[in-house]
């Protein structure tokens, strides 16, 4: 701030002494700092700022995650309900007129060739039915309860495959009844694990049976193949159906 004045003589208190006209002459010049442009000097320069909010996931995403989450849990829990009752008592039916046939025929390849050609109609039957089920009852077959299933119950039925060329090649055909009893039993022991109470049950049943024929003589297997695959298949089949739809 400066302050320049201009006057006539003056005392030391600044008073003039001269009595004339006061001629005094102020001249005040104030450098001030208008607060405004204090603040201003203090802000940050002008530059975009930066968002520092997250994005937050869309709804509908989030959404279609927790449904996919809630439907792939359901499916690991269910039970696979789509094991054909019917089918089953069927397979069982053709079970027992080939255990028929079988006892009439004279040589070992004539009877594998009867029991061969059930298996291919069983397994026809049953992947027929359990479509059909599946289908009518809107469960996909693959689910995660299914595809437990099959994945369970499909490795002793090839083991049983590959085992019976083995022993028709080294002339063990007497061991065979007790081994597809045995092999299948357990496919559907350890496939039942996913699936409604009766099929393990009826597992259990064929495994018994097929240790009965193993340590049996060699001329009851037959019989007790048209009593495990044949009857006592039957009687399960109509159980499921009866209490499972079908």
């Amino acid at each position: 701030m400066w302050r320049v004045s201009f006057a006539g003589s003056a005392s030391r208190e600044g008073r003039p002494t001269d009595g004339g006209q006061e001629q005094i002459l102020y001249y005040t010049k104030y450098l001030t700092t208008p607060k405004d442009s204090i603040l201003s000097l203090t802000m940050l320069p002008d530059r975009p700022l930066r968002s520092h909010r997250r994005r937050a996931p869309a709804l509908r995403d989030h959404a279609l995650e927790n449904i996919r989450f809630i439907r792939e849990t359901m499916e690991r829990s269910a039970s696979f309900t789509a094991v054909p009752g019917w089918g089953g008592a069927a397979m069982g039916l053709t079970a027992l007129a080939a255990a028929v046939v079988a006892w009439r025929q004279t040589t070992p390849l004539a009877w594998l060739s009867t029991w061969l050609v059930e298996a291919v109609v069983a397994i026809s039957i049953g992947a027929w039915t359990v479509h059909r089920k599946a289908r009518a009852a809107r469960v996909p077959i693959f689910s995660g309860s299914g595809r437990k299933f099959a994945l369970s119950l499909c490795p002793p039925l090839v083991a049983g495959g590959l085992l019976t060329v083995f022993l028709y090649r080294a002339g063990l055909t007497s061991v065979l009844p007790g081994l597809w009893l045995l092999l299948y039993g357990a496919g559907v022991v350890t496939g039942g694990a996913f699936s409604v109470r009766i099929v393990p049950v009826m597992g259990l049943g064929l495994m018994a049976m097929g240790a009965v024929a193993l340590l049996a003589p060699a001329v009851w297997g037959n019989a007790l193949m048209g009593a495990g695959f044949g009857v006592f298949q039957m009687i399960c089949g109509v159980i499921i159906a009866r209490r499972y739809g079908g």
